[in-house]
């Protein structure tokens, strides 16, 4: 548990937004279990999150969470603080052929935004579960594109408050991963698309959104892709390979339509995910030699 944070009226003058203590954060995530989180701010507006920054200890634990995507949260549950960025950070403008979206904002509210507007090159972001955040942090992509490839500039706030504004250079962003400074917190993004005609856009989002629910385990309890692809390879190749499909731990199992999902069938737990993931990982070694590397990011603490 924190030692030095305790929740009352003193400790944050003038916040504004939500402060839980020992709040449920498993039912948060797109797999539906896992742990509580020490404490849990949900901040007002982006004022309110320097506020709290600024008088938040920097000697606590502190991460930030946008959509729980692609998210295993261990039954242990969270120490810190849990900062989980929403509708205060939702906010998606339009400027030209460009989008500019806080990192609050679902992936497919600004693809679908995006084509309204007659702005092409963002589709496939409706193939990415969460948050622009989330899909920020570690450069995700579907259909052959990628964030990296859309993103103009980033702003960020750190522990201390302040703003800064980041280039992709500065993210050193690569395949499914992002370096993002200490501390740094991911707050508005702005993406490059270009102009096109709207039904035309409409239309390949529609196609996008065909082919993901033909392929994936969208209507059940999941996040995105399990495993990352190792370089040249299809890590659901790999995991079908290894007769994987359908493996099943407890309430966890590799999804039989998509074999590099994972999904929760009724209670699993996070223990039970994260077995299987690593059951999966020592099958795949065993028949191939080689090591999977985990998409799904797993955090807190064991049971």
């Amino acid at each position: 548990m924190m030692k030095n944070i305790k929740k009352n009226s003193d400790l944050f003058l003038g916040i504004r937004g939500k402060l839980t203590e020992n709040a449920p954060l498993g039912e948060k995530s797109w797999f539906r279990c896992g742990g509580n989180a020490d404490l849990l701010f949900q901040s007002a507006d982006f004022d309110d999150l320097g506020d709290f920054l600024k008088q938040y200890p920097k000697d606590e634990p502190l991460m930030v969470l946008g959509g729980v995507a692609n998210t295993i949260i261990r039954d242990g549950g969270v120490r810190g603080c849990v900062i989980l960025l929403g509708k205060a950070f939702a906010d998606i403008e339009v400027e030209g052929a460009n989008i500019t979206a806080g990192t609050g904002a679902l992936n497919g509210t600004v693809a679908q935004t995006a084509a309204k507007a007659g702005i092409g090159g963002l589709e496939f972001l409706s193939g990415i579960p969460g948050t622009i955040g989330g899909a920020l942090r570690m450069n995700a992509g579907a259909y052959g594109s990628e964030m990296k490839d859309v993103l103009i500039e980033a702003s960020a706030i750190d522990r201390s408050g302040d703003v800064h504004v980041l280039r992709p250079a500065d993210l050193q962003m690569r395949y499914r991963s992002t370096t993002l400074p200490d501390g740094f917190i991911l707050t508005r993004a702005v993406l490059a698309g270009r102009a096109d005609d709207e039904e035309t856009v409409r239309a390949r989002l529609k196609e996008s959104k065909a082919r993901r629910r033909d392929s994936q385990p969208i209507t059940e309890k999941t996040g995105g892709s399990t495993f990352a692809n190792p370089d040249g390879m299809k890590a659901w190749e790999l995991i079908d390979r290894a007769g994987c499909r359908g493996l099943t731990i407890g309430g966890a199992q590799m999804s039989e339509k998509h074999c590099n999902f994972m999904i929760n069938t009724g209670g699993a737990t996070a223990t039970d995910l994260e077995n299987l993931g690593e059951e999966v990982r020592r099958r795949v070694r065993k028949e191939t030699g080689i090591e999977l590397r985990w998409e799904i990011k797993r955090i807190g603490e064991k049971a």
